[in-house]
């Protein structure tokens, strides 16, 4: 299971921290990323991290914006969001990913909304 939360409505410069929690598989073994959904468009990949944390990956559109980290006893991986801007307005996802922007499994659990107002 994939249940992401931590999302909300925040103001255009706003920060949100969104968590994914993983269960059913081993956690650790696994790359993960964070994917987005905005109303009539198709999911997009926006981060990506390696099962030590050592390496990451971003979307061009979020670069210097966001940040992907993940803590392996938790089995949580999370993305800090800073200087959000309208465009980042959609639902939320983590998946395993193929390194470093293909989803693994055609899975998605349970997403989290972010609405960033203008």
């Amino acid at each position: 299971q994939l249940q992401a939360s931590g999302g909300g409505l925040v103001q255009a410069g706003g920060s949100l921290r969104l968590s994914c929690v993983v269960s059913g598989r081993t956690f650790s073994s696994y790359n993960m990323g964070w994917f987005r959904q905005a109303p009539g468009k198709e999911r997009e990949f926006v981060a990506a991290i390696n099962r030590s944390s050592t390496s990451t990956y971003y979307a061009d559109s979020v670069k210097g914006r966001f940040a992907i980290s993940r803590d392996n006893a938790k089995n949580t991986v999370y993305l800090q969001m800073n200087s959000l801007k309208p465009e980042d307005t959609a639902v939320y996802y983590c998946a395993p990913v193929m390194w470093p922007d293909r989803v693994l499994y055609d899975y998605w659990g349970q997403g989290t909304q972010v609405t960033v107002s203008s």
